[in-house]
């Protein structure tokens, strides 16, 4: 799934700078695709991608499965009916 991408500044530690440089061109890649994964993984958003890719559900299942889930937390707590 391509996303769209913002140009931003950030600042680095110049060691970190200088081995996602040697990093980037070991692997053939551009700086930025290796800061972004590098954000994407201690963010936890990596994982979320990959149990997304792995999932069966369509966007209707899981929306259904979702609104489930949250009648019934609501049952549990005590909150009454949901929609």
């Amino acid at each position: 799934m391509a996303m769209a991408r913002r140009k931003t500044t950030v600042y680095l530690d110049e060691d970190v700078l200088r081995a996602s440089r040697v990093f980037a061109a070991r692997t053939g890649q551009h700086e930025y695709e290796i800061v972004n994964a590098a954000l994407r993984s201690f963010l936890g958003l990596a994982a979320v991608e990959r149990v997304w890719e792995r999932s069966q559900l369509t966007d209707e299942g899981a929306a259904a499965l979702a609104y489930g889930e949250l009648r019934a937390m609501r049952r549990e707590a005590g909150g009454g009916t949901a929609g």
